[in-house]
């Protein structure tokens, strides 16, 4: 009897215990499972799961270091991301609508290639980590183009072709990387199964202090994404139009009041920035210099000095974590090229990118939300879970093996995003980041301070991204004013019914031809730059680019590079409700003034230009100096420091 109780106890042990492991790997079916095990028994190996993802704990980073050791200080553990099943109920009602099936802002075509899954969702990580050298996969994605109809962009028709991969489970998962990691299991693991009303952020540059969200947590919720209706608001309840002057107050109210999350230790990077600032701060006056038009700067003196220890000071580390076409895929044509030519341009940067980790004062999340939008996002679904998943999971990995992103919960890492979608996707997972971005509104979460306006450059040639840049003489400038574009959103059609056809200065039409778009951009006087579905347009910097003066009739768009630049001597910003009165503004506005604010136009073109080896003061510059300057100002130092 003895014996055959012991065997039965046995079998019963067993029993247990398998059911213990299914119930593990059902219930975490992306590989991170709670431990079970000892550190030891997966010490020096990946432990892989049946689906193929892969369990992290302390790891090896890029840089050779376990964890990359800091500091003296002990290191907090890791905090896991996740969006959970019900995710459908994080999209919060409350969030501002977007478009989701992405409508042109003007006639286009373009063939981009898509990984589509069969279920319509997002089944995996996209986020192994790639060969250095390549950032890429073992093998090149099988090519499947298939036609978009984009969110937006110039009146023109165009096309593009990029690859992917076709499957039907999910993504990539293939371990490409010679590099093995020494892994342990994971900490406990966040799920976010319940989401709770998150404060909506507008801007406000004291709500970052007030509110009582968790900022050691990326995760708070995730924000409502649904199709926008393109008719005018019931009401202007809202008393909340941003105009510019307010903008301004909040700018520099915002370089005193905002301040990042403080890091759970020091690190010498934390001087470095701190020296920075206070060199800037005592900047010596400059009225002038070379290149620079003292005019068109909100402080030319602190410009100056803050880009001189840009470019003498930061080392920017770059993730290499990620899957192409998501990750590491830099995009060089089309309205969302600002992204991908700041990608590509930092990646071949030696002077910038350093491969020690713990040399960087930034850290560059190399993901790109055109191609995130373009390889999960199955068209007209309306559910936007399967990209939040994949940004979550992105984190996730990065969060296991360094320790950067803990010790500031993100505050030192960037990003750089062009889609008009990525304010919301980024909105709280990425909330303590410094996000760059096309779509910076002052009404939807832009942060003056932390946040960066992204030039929206269209680029029709990656060869040659300056193709067709000039203008006409001011004697050839004829139009007073000149729009053409798809009625999309409320504004546009209300800018045509007042002034399409009415007037013979004021050219406002629907879409035209390309040829036609450019001869009227180089041959009027000012160039309406109207919002479409969202705040953002690349006309902005199309007006630029052909020298003609911006009108911006876009109420709470944050201009680009606005930390910066003065836009108020080279631009005109006229409210929406006045756009009856709009011929009245620009022919009011004297001729004298008129020529100045065109010359400034001319001389400002520069920082807003692509080049394929870098210049100083061009966009690229200029794009990573706003996240620097961003950075410097907002830092907030451990008490140790």
């Amino acid at each position: 009897m003895g014996v055959l109780e012991s065997r039965r106890l046995l079998w019963i042990s067993a029993l247990v215990f398998s059911m213990l492991i299914m119930i593990q790997i059902f219930n975490h079916p992306y590989g991170y499972l709670p431990s079970l095990f000892s550190s030891s028994a997966t010490k020096g190996k990946v432990a892989w799961s049946s689906r193929g993802s892969f369990q992290m704990g302390n790891s090896i980073g890029k840089d050779g270091d376990i964890k990359d050791d800091f500091s003296e200080g002990s290191h907090p553990k890791s905090e896991l991301l996740d969006i959970s099943n019900n995710g459908s109920e994080a999209l919060n009602s409350e969030e501002r609508n977007i478009d989701m099936s992405g409508g042109p802002e003007m006639m286009k075509s373009e063939n981009i290639s898509s990984k589509e899954s069969t279920n319509g969702g997002y089944n995996g990580l996209w986020m192994e980590k790639s060969d250095s050298s390549s950032y890429g996969l073992s093998q090149p994605p099988d090519v499947n183009s298939r036609s978009l109809d984009m969110s937006r962009g110039s009146d023109m028709m165009r096309s593009e072709n990029i690859s992917s991969k076709e499957s039907n489970n999910g993504p990539w998962l293939e371990k490409n990387d010679t590099k093995s990691y020494v892994v342990s299991p994971p900490p406990a693991y966040v799920h976010v199964n319940s989401w709770s009303p998150a404060a909506s952020l507008v801007g406000n540059i004291d709500l970052i202090k007030n509110t009582s969200l968790n900022y050691h947590s990326p995760v708070m919720s995730i924000p409502d994404v649904k199709d926008r209706s393109p008719s005018m608001p019931e009401s202007k309840e809202d008393p909340a139009v941003v105009s510019i002057a307010e903008m301004n107050v909040m700018l520099q109210r915002s370089l005193s009041s905002f301040h990042s999350v403080k890091p759970q230790w020091s690190s010498p990077r934390d001087h470095d920035m701190l020296h920075a600032r206070a060199l800037i701060e005592d900047a010596p006056l400059v009225h002038d210099a070379p290149g620079l038009y003292a005019p068109l700067y909100r402080n030319l003196s602190m410009f100056k000095r803050s880009y001189e220890l840009m470019e003498q000071t930061l080392k920017v580390y770059i993730y290499s974590e990620g899957y192409r076409p998501i990750f590491h895929t830099p995009i060089l044509k089309g309205i969302y090229a600002s992204e991908g030519w700041f990608m590509k341009l930092l990646k071949s940067n030696k002077h910038f990118v350093t491969k020690k980790a713990k040399r960087a004062h930034l850290f560059y999340l190399p993901f790109s939300s055109r191609m995130l939008e373009e390889t999960l996002y199955v068209p007209n679904s309306h559910d936007h879970k399967p990209l939040l998943k994949c940004l979550s999971d992105y984190l996730n990995v990065i969060i296991q093996r360094h320790d950067f992103w803990n010790r500031t919960s993100g505050a030192d890492h960037f990003l750089v995003a062009c889609h008009d979608w990525a304010p919301t996707e980024t909105r709280r997972l990425m909330t303590n980041c410094i996000r760059a971005l096309c779509n910076a509104d002052a009404k939807q979460g832009f942060q003056f301070g932390k946040d960066a306006s992204l030039p929206e450059t269209y680029v029709k040639s990656s060869k040659k991204p300056l193709r067709e840049i000039g203008g006409n003489s001011l004697s050839q400038r004829q139009n007073l004013a000149f729009f053409a574009g798809n009625m999309h959103g409320y504004l546009r059609p209300v800018l045509l019914q007042h002034w399409g056809g009415n007037d013979s200065t004021m050219k406002i039409f629907g879409p035209i031809d390309m040829e036609a778009y450019v001869n009227y951009m180089k041959s009027s006087k000012y160039c309406i730059c109207a919002k479409g579905y969202e705040v953002n347009s690349p006309r902005v910097v199309e007006a630029i680019f052909y020298e003609c003066v911006p009108v911006i009739i876009s109420d709470n768009f944050v201009p680009p590079l606005f930390e910066t630049l003065n836009w108020e001597s080279f631009a005109v910003f006229v409210p929406e409700k006045n756009i009856p009165e709009l011929k009245n503004i620009l022919a009011s506005i004297p001729d004298r003034r008129f020529r100045e604010m065109q010359r400034r136009v001319k001389i400002v073109q520069q920082h807003f230009l692509w080049h394929p080896k870098p210049v100083k003061y061009d966009a690229f510059h200029m794009i990573l100096h706003s996240v620097w300057h961003n950075r410097v100002f907002g830092i907030r130092t451990n008490s140790s420091i």
